[in-house]
């Protein structure tokens, strides 16, 4: 029995069978608190039943006890998954579903070298703000923060659900508070899908802001209610939709600009000069879902052709493995492409 950072004790029996079966193994973890360790399990366990399903082991929980049953090298990741947990809610509170998928995917990547660097990944890097912090959940998003870090501009392409632009958001809050920047800017392209403004009620703010709730959603997660409210009415924070950025020079400044796919070329070369000293900038988009008119040509997709290898300017791409919203999200994006692979190969 050893301890671990003196907040959990486990001991470890491991069990050989008759020759021909699997060599099984079992690990007791005891968790010093209570309330840290029931947040951990999850309600009515539903984490450790999550965390069964994806790595194959069996968990019986007693009191602030589990007990891991499998394979020995599974039952081991799975303490050191529990452990990394237990860290997480002792310094953020509650955790979900989509937490062990990333710390499944993090222990998993430990040790290993990510393309862009020779860095030997200990943890995934993270988004922290006053009122909350937010890690990496898989590789994809391990870049992407890097790359925030790294570039003044960014480019972030990729399906629905997989965080481009709840992190965007996140790490832009981040920089404001540190006072890397002076304000945020916040925007879209005002192409609906389906739908047309016009038709909508109210004056343009009352049209708008339902187009841009995506936006603040994503602002109230990070920020509190109180702080964004100010920010809105001094103009620390400003969200407006892309033409209202014609003609300005942005400086000092975090600029978001989402849904960038439907934007024209004329609009994304307007949009990245307005780039201005002391700014950084990050574009983010899924080329798979453009609501242009037809024939007309999306301003991320030739963007992102034009300034490939041009210095200071940093792209990810996320696949529909990285979608993190839900896991039946997943599998809707999958089966889309899946089609869309289909009828590519039939033409």
């Amino acid at each position: 029995m050893r301890a671990q950072d003196g907040l959990n004790r486990f001991t470890r029996t491991e069990v050989r069978p008759r020759e021909g079966l699997a060599e099984t193994a079992e690990i007791k973890l005891s968790f010093d608190d209570n309330k840290l360790a029931g947040l951990v399990f999850g309600h009515y366990d539903q984490n450790l039943a999550h965390l069964e399903r994806r790595i194959g082991v069996i968990a019986h929980v007693n009191g602030n006890q589990v007990t891991i049953k499998g394979p020995p090298e599974t039952t081991e990741q799975a303490r050191r998954i529990l452990e990394g947990l237990y860290d997480r809610v002792r310094q953020a509170g509650a955790i979900s579903t989509g937490d062990i998928d990333g710390m499944i995917e993090e222990q998993a990547m430990q040790g290993s070298l990510f393309p862009e660097g020779e860095d030997i990944v200990t943890s995934f890097d993270e988004v922290a703000t006053r009122k909350r912090r937010v890690r990496a959940r898989n590789a994809a998003q391990h870049r992407y923060l890097k790359l925030l870090k790294k570039h003044e501009l960014v480019f972030a392409e990729g399906p629905a659900g997989t965080g481009k632009t709840w992190l965007a958001v996140g790490h832009a809050v981040q920089l404001l508070e540190q006072g890397v920047v002076e304000r945020l800017i916040l925007s879209r392209p005002a192409v609906e899908a389906g739908e047309r403004l016009g038709f909508l009620p109210g004056d343009m703010r009352e049209k708008v802001d339902p187009y841009l709730r995506p936006i603040y959603d994503a602002l109230y997660d990070f920020m509190e209610a109180r702080h964004v409210e100010r920010g809105l009415q001094t103009g620390m924070i400003e969200i407006a939709p892309l033409a209202f950025m014609r003609g300005r020079t942005l400086t000092n400044a975090m600029v978001l600009l989402d849904e960038a796919q439907n934007t024209t070329s004329m609009q994304m070369k307007m949009f990245l000069t307005r780039l201005g000293e002391g700014s950084r900038m990050i574009i983010t988009g899924d080329p798979t879902q453009i609501d242009l008119p037809p024939g007309q040509k999306s301003g991320l997709v030739e963007a992102v052709r034009v300034l490939d290898g041009v210095e200071g300017i940093g792209r990810v791409t996320f696949a529909e493995a990285d979608v993190v919203r839900h896991d039946l999200v997943r599998r809707i994006v999958t089966a889309y492409e899946a089609q869309s692979r289909g009828e590519t190969s039939r033409a």
